[in-house]
């Protein structure tokens, strides 16, 4: 069995993704929380990339900075540096240009902060992977820590640079 992520809740119930689907129309705190709690699932069923997943679309949800579920479950950059930096043979892919195309190329509503927390993860993924190769056939300016920490200081949530700088921390 695997371990479970120090930075992920454990739910109360088995979920699957019709459970998600059911809040599509509300994308606040309790999608955020049982993505998070997916996010395990799926990681202690041995699915690290579907986990992974699950853990972005929690990222990607409008929680606000005084929001309860933040307290205990900060934005999940550190859970997204674990779960990247474990030793599996099961993921498929390459973090490092999934958070790339996903900076990218994100649109519609809250893109900015969107792209942004996209390359917050894109960061963690560089430090925890360094082996990881950017996709030569995407080409795109990386930014920066400073642009990201910028960034997530104009478009996230209050605080939010902070706990992306402290989960970039715990890496090294």
């Amino acid at each position: 069995m695997a371990t479970p992520c120090p930075y992920l809740p454990s739910g109360q119930r088995k979920l699957s993704w019709r459970d998600l689907n059911a809040l599509r129309d509300d994308q606040g705190e309790e999608l955020y929380h049982l993505c998070l709690q997916y996010g395990q699932q799926l990681w202690l069923e041995n699915l690290p990339a579907r986990a992974l997943l699950a853990v972005d679309r929690a990222l990607y949800c409008d929680v606000p900075a005084d929001a309860e579920c933040l307290k205990a479950n900060p934005l999940p950059y550190a859970a997204i540096g674990w779960l990247v930096s474990q030793p599996t043979e099961e993921f498929t892919g390459n973090a490092r240009v999934h958070y790339q195309h996903l900076a990218d190329r994100v649109k519609g509503e809250r893109a900015a902060q969107k792209k942004w927390r996209a390359w917050a993860a894109w960061a963690v993924v560089r430090r925890v992977r360094p082996d990881l190769a950017a996709d030569p056939e995407h080409v795109v300016t990386e930014p920066t820590h400073g642009e990201i920490k910028q960034a997530l200081e104009l478009h996230g949530i209050q605080g939010e640079a902070v706990t992306w700088e402290k989960a970039i921390e715990s890496i090294t």
